[in-house]
């Protein structure tokens, strides 16, 4: 089960990983490099020999424990976004630096269940990412909690549903 795959133990592959398919796969790695201090694996960069134009057919990208694979959108392919969750140590920092790459928020940070802040950003290839991190103000009692009576929804719901209604193709 621990056998090498090109140098790399069985064991330290993930069980799933999230594939991105975006026009500009090259900057999108910038992007997530930056971003998430993500790490390219060199191996994997697979230029599409066949379409002979310079695209990615595969790349990948370490992010903590995890691997986001990219590869850029064929012409005839269809827009299709991203929606990927990813654990970090500070979400308005990751924010910060996601905004100051071009993208755009979502959802503020905010204090969220479970001791966590949440925070959204729609990068520039039209792709929807969840930042949760561990509240920056430990105290339960500012803690998001669900009042199903409430008629009004907080804005962690409602930004999602905005969000979701407004993704189009970003070329």
């Amino acid at each position: 089960m621990n056998e090498p795959i090109n140098s790399v133990a069985v064991s330290d592959l993930n069980t799933v990983n999230g594939f991105i398919i975006a026009k500009g796969a090259a900057e999108l790695i910038e992007f997530l490099t930056a971003v998430f201090d993500g790490t390219e694996t060199p191996e994997a960069h697979t230029p599409d020999m066949y379409a002979n134009d310079g695209t990615l057919i595969h790349a990948e990208v370490r992010i903590g424990n995890s691997v986001i694979m990219v590869a850029d959108r064929k012409a005839d392919w269809p827009f299709t976004p991203a929606m990927t969750q990813v654990y970090v140590t500070d979400a308005a920092e990751t924010l910060r630096r996601a905004v100051e790459r071009g993208a755009r928020i979502i959802t503020d940070v905010s204090a969220f269940y479970g001791g966590f802040d949440i925070a959204r950003f729609l990068d520039p290839w039209g792709n929807l990412w969840w930042l949760f991190a561990p509240a920056a103000d430990a105290n339960a009692d500012d803690q998001e909690t669900v009042d199903w009576d409430d008629p009004e929804p907080s804005p962690i719901y409602t930004t999602l549903l905005d969000a979701m209604r407004q993704l189009t193709d970003p070329t």
